[in-house]
């Protein structure tokens, strides 16, 4: 499966989907995200948090064994896709950047997407959940 920024969020801040997203993820034989997804992880724990979230995000990595996936050009051109078709004011999945890179990982690889909330759900990407 691929990862989005909003699970770990979720977890991080002990939102009552974790235990849910934190068995999946471990039951998962799979477990990408997207470098561009894994930047953004880092701003919004950062913002959130009110500190430096690259040690927890590193904590993350390790506990989950997580596979940091580099954007190639097809991934670039997914994501390019994806903001033009559901990014914010052009489509009601209101993407944003980091939302794309997630979309176009999971697009390019045909791994489903994990995630939390409605945006996803509003595109045409295969769903964990």
């Amino acid at each position: 499966m691929v990862i989005d920024t909003s699970v770990f969020v979720a977890i991080v801040l002990g939102e009552p989907e974790a235990p849910d997203f934190d068995d999946r993820i471990r039951a998962a034989e799979t477990r990408m995200v997207s470098v561009a997804t894994w930047v953004e992880l880092t701003a919004v724990l950062s913002a959130r948090l009110g500190m430096d979230a690259r040690p927890v995000a590193a904590r993350l990595h390790a506990d989950y064994g997580l596979d940091l996936v580099p954007v190639d050009l097809a991934q670039m051109r997914i994501a390019c896709e994806a903001m033009v078709r559901f990014g914010k004011g052009r489509h009601l999945a209101r993407l944003n950047y980091g939302d794309c890179f997630a979309y176009a990982l999971s697009r390019s690889t045909g791994e489903p997407l994990l995630f939390k909330g409605e945006d996803f759900g509003r595109t045409d990407v295969a769903a964990v959940i």
